[in-house]
């Protein structure tokens, strides 16, 4: 109790230790809340960076390996179709795009590859399974070589056939699933980092508010004291310290909460659509290539066509819809989307797109998406008629050719229309990282520099107060 006493007398008994004693807290807040404000940034600063730097292109290369498997399959089965027999009879302009798309798609898997190995460094699952899908993927090009040799020779196309049936078998059962465990992967391990990043933001901003009141309420109760002793209205130097105080608060505040407002705009606004439209993408190349898988191989024609159908589901679905009233019920379930947007009648990734609209004229290009994939499938029925009809040399000129009206021109326009909605997240995804980093960048080196004057002004401000004791 004595030195209790003692301790008291030191610091509270006579105005001057009472002076000490307040300049002292007001001090320690303000260094307090620049500790916090200092670390917080370069965790932001950090943040960003994995995002843009990491997180962001780990899931989109996966997303896009995806896609150019897909699409690389497609085309290895536009050149069986339109090649003809040894050259002879060949479709030049759909003959010639597939050999252009095969072989970007293969330097696209190639870059892919080599960028998804090095995002794996350090999670073992993930070094599998890269290193199975680089080992699988070399197999799967010498079996689509085998399957264009062959089919370059007078008679070959029996043996061609038999190789890629094999390729393609090698790509659904083991290329894809692989790709898209990469693309879960990765995804996942981006929400988890926004998860716990954001926490963090939320708990720093409401300690950055708490130490920010108790700062102003110490500069408030100084102010007040030197006002009753001193029988002065203000302290003017004083006054100084606390309007950079609240400067100080508010800016760090804004910076926070402005970092976490912009991940979560880059992350769910933006990326979430990005990651379904790259799904939808790949999606539609798997789709498109069963329609030519279904002309290539007669043998496997229902296999190939509940593909299509279970793919055309994945992008919109209806249930209980089949091939016969795919249209149809396409038509009825849009109708009643475009007069009610909270209508619920179909699914899929256009469906997560279309409930993830935020940025201007995302949602016009996302029904024009849409409204592009109806004419696609209305393309696919008129194939498989003319199939049904016998006249298979027509549905492949027309499942095949780029030229206006024919099914991969309107399968053109479709992706078109996909991409431009893609393009939109993307932007704002960049758009949110910037505004994110200049929110950091700009605000918090301004509080840091707040905080330290409204300390020294503090000191400062009491000096005349402290000479008139000695």
């Amino acid at each position: 109790m004595a030195a209790w006493a003692a301790l008291r007398r030191r610091c509270w008994a006579t105005l001057p230790a009472r002076l000490r004693l307040l300049r002292a807290a007001t001090v320690s807040l303000a260094a307090a809340l620049a500790l916090l404000l200092a670390p917080a940034g370069l965790a932001a600063i950090g943040t960003w960076d994995a995002v843009a730097g990491r997180d962001a292109p780990r899931t989109t290369s996966a997303a896009d390996l995806n896609f150019a498997l897909n699409d690389m399959d497609a085309q290895a089965a536009n050149l069986l179709l339109s090649s003809g027999n040894a050259g002879t009879g060949r479709l030049h302009t759909p003959y010639d795009k597939a050999v252009a798309f095969y072989r970007d798609a293969r330097r696209e898997i190639g870059h892919d590859l080599r960028a998804l190995a090095v995002a794996a460094q350090g999670n073992r699952t993930d070094e599998r399974t890269v290193e199975s899908l680089t080992d699988n993927f070399a197999e799967y090009q010498e079996l689509i070589g085998r399957a264009l040799e062959n089919d370059g020779r007078t008679g070959g196309k029996a043996s061609a056939l038999v190789d890629y049936r094999k390729a393609t078998d090698l790509l659904q059962r083991q290329l894809l699933p692989e790709s898209r465990e990469l693309v879960a992967s990765n995804n996942l391990a981006f929400n988890t980092r926004y998860a716990q990043d954001r926490s963090a933001l939320s708990a720093q901003l409401a300690a950055a508010i708490a130490l920010g009141v108790a700062l102003l309420a110490s500069l408030g109760v100084l102010q007040w004291y030197l006002a009753r002793r001193f029988h002065r209205i203000l302290n003017p130097v004083v006054l100084a310290a606390t309007v950079c105080a609240l400067l100080a608060v508010l800016l760090g505040a804004q910076a926070l909460y402005g970092t976490a407002e912009n991940l979560r705009g880059a992350r769910r606004d933006a990326f979430d659509s990005v990651v379904a439209l790259s799904r939808a993408r790949a999606i539609a190349y798997d789709a498109n290539a069963d329609e030519s898988r279904y002309l290539l191989d007669p043998e496997r024609r229902g296999q190939y066509e509940r593909a299509f159908l279970e793919k055309s589901q994945k992008l919109y679905g209806m249930q209980g819809a089949t091939l016969a009233t795919y249209d149809d019920e396409l038509v009825t379930t849009w109708q009643a989307y475009r007069s009610d947007h909270e209508e619920l009648r179909f699914t899929g990734e256009f469906r997560r797109e279309l409930d993830n609209v935020t940025f201007p004229g995302e949602r016009a290009a996302a029904e024009k998406t849409v409204e592009t994939y109806a004419v696609y499938q209305r393309d696919d029925r008129k194939v498989r008629a003319l199939v049904a009809q016998g006249k298979e040399r027509e549905a492949v000129a027309f499942g095949i050719s780029w030229e206006p009206g024919m099914s991969n021109a309107h399968f053109e326009a479709w992706m078109t229309a996909l991409d431009k909605v893609t393009e939109i997240n993307r932007r704002h995804f960049t758009a949110s990282v910037q505004a994110g980093r200049s929110s950091v960048g700009d605000l918090l080196p301004c509080a840091l520099g707040t905080l330290l004057a409204a300390a020294a002004l503090t000191v400062i401000g009491l000096r005349p107060r402290f000479a008139e004791f000695r």
